[in-house]
């Protein structure tokens, strides 16, 4: 991973804008869009966007300043990424600077998939928490039923129209289907490409993963940024509380 994905709060803020032209008008716009103070070069701040002016992208720097240099990947200290904005769901789609045009058209495949409802449908959720927390008071409880809601065909999956209408029914209703135990996935290799989707979003659920000692790095970090991983030679004999994930590659011995 090149870099680190984060969203900053800019509202009320003073960013650093230097530089004229159509590409500065446009980093002012989105700038503003995300209700930043658009700041010249001798205020203080603590980012700048700096577009065709390497002398300034020096002298900012000297300051301690945060650089993006627009077309300058080989200048930044951040990038810009593309963006798919379903307020407040944000979308961003970086390549480190490699190619503003696969951003671009990465975006526009993605626009073309996410519902207009999406935002409203994070913002119910937002508004449930408490109610969630009364109905499931075990934090992995409550993560598994939310998991189950949001899967694939799930009652709020977010790619269905009118999830965010049905929020209040979901947690009206009865318990959803959430996958505990101990479940086996045989690998068909060290590219996480190959994963089938039903593996792919068991990972993304798993509360542990087990696995032979040889699963790739590329593979494991398909699971849960809080998941336990664990290397073992056997899958264990037990499983406890959620959904506990055995890995092994296609050609490990038995």
């Amino acid at each position: 991973m090149h870099s680190l994905p984060v969203f900053l709060r800019l509202t009320g803020r003073p960013v650093i804008l230097v530089g004229d032209g159509e590409a500065a008008d446009a980093k002012r716009r989105l700038l503003e869009r995300a209700g930043a103070q658009v700041v010249g070069e001798e205020a203080p701040a603590a980012i700048a966007i700096v577009v065709d002016d390497e002398e300034a992208v020096a002298r900012l720097r000297a300051r301690g300043v945060l650089v993006n240099a627009t077309d300058r990947p080989d200048l930044c200290d951040f990038t810009l990424p593309a963006i798919v904005d379903r307020n407040p769901v944000l979308v961003a789609i970086g390549t480190g600077g490699a190619s503003a045009g696969l951003a671009k058209a990465l975006r526009q495949r993605i626009e073309a998939v996410l519902p207009e409802g999406l935002g409203r449908l994070a913002l119910a959720l937002k508004g449930a928490r408490q109610a969630m927390r009364a109905r499931w008071p075990d934090a992995a409880g409550r993560r598994r039923a939310i998991d189950a809601a949001l899967a694939e065909g799930g009652l709020l999956d977010p790619l269905r129209e009118g999830a965010a209408e049905a929020v209040e029914g979901w947690l009206a209703g009865g318990d959803a289907a959430v996958g505990t135990g101990l479940v086996t996935i045989r690998l068909l290799s060290d590219d996480p490409d190959d994963l089938t989707l039903r593996a792919a979003r068991l990972l993304g659920q798993a509360d542990r993963v087990y696995h032979w000692p040889g699963v790739s790095a590329a593979i494991l970090d398909r699971a849960r940024a809080d998941a336990m991983r664990i290397s073992a030679e056997a899958p264990p004999e037990e499983s406890g509380e959620g959904l506990w994930l055995w890995l092994e590659r296609s050609d490990a011995q038995p």
